[in-house]
């Protein structure tokens, strides 16, 4: 790479998006759909250029994760009626859906690297990469024990009643599931931990905010979800990964320090 690309993030982000994506648009499994591919484009070069190469490392390590446990068992699920749709192909709903909360963290780090007083941004930036990273943890929580769950689960039951629910109901719970999300929300975690975004500590809270923020999903999905013509799957998830981030400020908030770059 060249100095004067070293020295320009956004010029880094928008070739690196621009290949990496011409390589997922011709690739034979469909994992974007065309205009899920624009939004990536438009998702990547803001994570990248707020955050540099360790907010991009999360996020792609979450679509590669996301799109690889959707295919899990996949003519089975499909045989069921309950896979995704599009073969799992993701479009801009999916995109923003997953990556809402994640988005808004690593815009408001691009814009306190610019702020003149940097005593606020050492204490809020570790926050804010905290909480993108909780976000992703969260909705790759939420995707494994969903697509681990339909799959592999043998009994599914209502979060609300605890009664026996078909595969696929909003709201459904199982434990092969419930031990895939937990697993996959440390598996991201570690991820953010390995590139330098969160502390051991922030591992635990990423953990937290996960489990906390799946389970608020499950229940809204298993009640208002079907009364709500405005509360899509899409929705749903983008208001996860806000809470996972809020939740991730908080737990962080009392102990987390500026990490060393």
């Amino acid at each position: 790479m060249t100095q004067q690309t070293t020295q320009h993030p956004w010029l880094t982000a928008a070739v690196l998006n621009t290949l990496l994506l011409t390589l997922v648009a011709i690739a034979p499994k469909k994992l974007l759909t065309p205009a899920g591919i624009v939004h990536a484009w438009i998702l990547g070069v803001l994570v990248w250029g707020c955050m540099g190469w360790p907010g991009y490392a999360v996020v792609g390590f979450y679509f590669l994760a996301g799109s690889a446990v959707t295919r899990v068992g996949l003519a089975r699920k499909e045989a069921a009626g309950i896979a995704e749709k599009r073969s799992g192909a993701r479009g801009p709903e999916n995109v923003w859906g997953s990556a809402l909360g994640g988005a808004l963290c690593a815009g408001a780090i691009g814009l306190l690297s610019l702020a003149a007083d940097q005593a606020i941004a050492q204490t809020w930036i570790p926050l804010l990469s905290l909480a993108y990273a909780a976000s992703f943890s969260a909705k790759l929580s939420d995707t494994c024990a969903s697509e681990i769950g339909k799959a592999y689960g043998r009994r599914t039951f209502s979060v609300i009643s605890f009664q026996p629910v078909p595969p696929g109901t909003e709201g459904a719970v199982s434990l092969e599931g419930t031990l895939a999300g937990f697993a996959a929300s440390i598996a991201q975690a570690l991820v953010a931990w390995g590139v330098g975004l969160i502390s051991p500590f922030g591992i635990l809270g990423c953990a937290i905010a996960a489990f906390l923020a799946t389970t608020v999903e499950s229940i809204v999905g298993a009640t208002w979800q079907e009364q709500q013509p405005w509360l899509t799957n899409e929705v749903v998830n983008g208001l996860q990964t806000l809470l996972a981030a809020l939740l991730a400020i908080a737990i962080g908030w009392p102990a987390i320090s500026p990490i060393s770059p």
